[in-house]
C-alpha cells in the first residue's frame, strides 16, 4: 500500500446500484491536486434474474481493482429509503463490492451520502447537480461526469482521500494505545 506522506493514494469509488455502479478512480493527498484516473459504471439489465446480475457487477469489480489496483475502496453507506426494493438492490450490489475488495486484501470504508456532500462541497444537503460541479471542478475536468453515479462515485474516492486518510491515522493511533496499555 502506498503511503500518503510519500506518494499519493489510489481511491476506487463506487456509488452501489444494481442498474448502474458508478465507478470511479481518483488519486491524490491531503493538500495536493488530485486527479482522475479513470470513471465509468457498470451496467446490468433488468430482464436479468438479480443473481445474473451480480455476477455482472462481480466481474465488473474485478476488473476495475485488477486494472486500476487502489489503496482502498469507498462505497457508499445505505441508508433508509421508502422503496425497499431499490434498497435491496442497491445493498447487494454494494456487499458484491465489499466481498471482492476482501477478498483481495483491499480496505473498505463506507461514507454516508451527507458526508461526501459535505466533504465535496462544503453543504451536507447538497444536490447532484452541486456534488457534479464540485466534482468537476476539484479533479479539474472539461466536463461533468455523467450518468450523476459516476459523479457519485468520484465524489466518494474524493472525500476518502480527504477524510479516510486521517480517520485511518485516528483508527492506528487507538490500536496503538490499546496494544500499549495490553502489555503493560
Amino acid at each position: 500500500m502506498r503511503s500518503q506522506s510519500q506518494s499519493p493514494t489510489r481511491v476506487l469509488g463506487i456509488d452501489p446500484g444494481l442498474t448502474r455502479m458508478g465507478m470511479g478512480v481518483v488519486e491524490g493527498s491531503i493538500g495536493r491536486p488530485l486527479s482522475l484516473v479513470d470513471v465509468n459504471v457498470i451496467r446490468t439489465t433488468s430482464a436479468l434474474p438479480v443473481w445474473e446480475r451480480l455476477v455482472t457487477i462481480e466481474r465488473g469489480v474485478e476488473a476495475w481493482i485488477d486494472e486500476h489496483r487502489p489503496d482502498a475502496v469507498a462505497i457508499e453507506r445505505m441508508f433508509a429509503r421508502s422503496d425497499v426494493s431499490t434498497i435491496m438492490g442497491t445493498a447487494q450490489a454494494a456487499g458484491v463490492a465489499m466481498v471482492v475488495a476482501a477478498r483481495r486484501g483491499i480496505p473498505v470504508a463506507m461514507h454516508t451520502p451527507s458526508e461526501v456532500k459535505a466533504a465535496v462541497s462544503g453543504n451536507g444537503r447538497a444536490d447532484k447537480a452541486q456534488v457534479g460541479l464540485m466534482v468537476t471542478r476539484i479533479l479539474r475536468l472539461d466536463a461533468m461526469p455523467k450518468p450523476a453515479d459516476a459523479a457519485d462515485a468520484l465524489a466518494l474516492a474524493i472525500t476518502h482521500i480527504w477524510r479516510g486518510g486521517a480517520q485511518n491515522r485516528l483508527e492506528a493511533a487507538v490500536a496503538a494505545q490499546a496494544l500499549k496499555a495490553g502489555t503493560r
